[in-house]
């Protein structure tokens, strides 16, 4: 007969008790969120989703243009992000000289541990001057019929703040990237160059779909980073309450309108609007990674590199 000891019994009591701490604390702050926004949900409904007025003198609140500010601004930092992350994942996996592997895979690393303000500030004194006085004279002739570049170009907007955001994502999707590409077993790459493949034609037909379910979850880690992002979007995208194509113009994100107005609220209404704002974003962040984790399982059906662990 198994003899369990009083530590034994105290130190998986404390355990389980952290466990389900975690738990816990994301049913307070749902409920948080739900009984601060019901005063607005009673108020305004499913409009409060499909409607485009945000006046608070008037008490008319409607996040569409909020929503829709938040996801453009984050799949333009994606489609910035992705190719520069995963470009860098297999430059250090598969064609860099180890002695410079370790060195830029930290630097690279070191990114995600700069502030988010410090990223706004660098923006807007390098950033927004570099595309609007340098390159957007460059790419106007050419990009300028497109219905994503129409309009004058003033330097805050969502191409500015998707790119900081892209900058912001890059260290968390190339490091995982990373791991799971060092992760792929060498008798693939071996498989590949021994029926005559070059490097390249072995990391594009081999190493990368093998490791195709990490990488995708690398890919989601970045777009929830970019969905949840505060303080840099605030000081570059511009914070106008309009819905537009152009990346060129200003637009508006949940996180950013939350920041700037919650101290300032002035109604128990717009207050509730805002926290039921703060709901809709975490309703996307969940909707988004469940959507990731479905993806996930449909492609790599347990058996790629990184799907067990993500």
């Amino acid at each position: 007969m198994r003899i369990v000891s009083r530590g034994d019994r105290l130190y998986r009591t404390g355990l389980t008790t952290l466990a389900l701490l975690l738990p816990l604390l994301l049913f307070f702050i749902v409920s948080e969120l739900v009984v601060g926004s019901l005063p607005a949900v009673k108020q305004f409904g499913l409009g409060f989703l499909t409607k485009s007025t945000w006046d608070p003198v008037a008490g008319q609140f409607g996040a569409l243009p909020l929503i829709f500010g938040t996801i453009y601004s984050s799949l333009v930092a994606m489609v910035i992000a992705v190719p520069l992350a995963l470009g860098a994942a297999i430059f250090l996996t598969e064609f860099a000289p180890r002695w410079l592997r370790t060195p830029v895979g930290t630097l690279i690393e070191l990114l995600a541990g700069v502030p988010s303000v410090i990223y706004g500030l660098w923006g807007l004194f390098v950033l927004i001057p570099l595309q609007r006085d340098i390159l957007w004279p460059i790419l106007r002739p050419v990009l300028s019929w497109l219905p994503f570049f129409k309009g004058p170009f003033y330097g805050p907007s969502v191409l500015a703040g998707g790119t900081i955001l892209a900058i912001m994502c890059l260290p968390y999707i190339a490091a995982v990237s990373r791991e799971v590409l060092l992760a792929v077993p060498a008798p693939q790459r071996e498989a590949a160059l021994a029926l005559g493949a070059t490097r390249w034609e072995a990391v594009w037909t081999v190493v990368l779909p093998y490791g195709r379910a990490g990488i995708f979850g690398a890919i989601v880690l970045g777009l929830g980073r970019a969905l949840g992002e505060t303080m840099a979007v605030t000081m570059l995208i511009g914070n106008r309450h309009e819905i537009s194509l152009s990346i060129v113009q200003p637009g508006y994100t949940i996180a950013a309108a939350v920041a700037n107005e919650f101290a300032e609220a002035a109604s128990s209404m717009h207050l509730s609007a805002l926290v039921l704002a703060g709901l809709v974003l975490f309703v996307i962040t969940v909707a988004v990674n469940a959507c990731a984790r479905w993806l996930i399982w449909r492609v790599a059906r347990g058996s790629a590199v990184g799907s067990a662990a993500i």
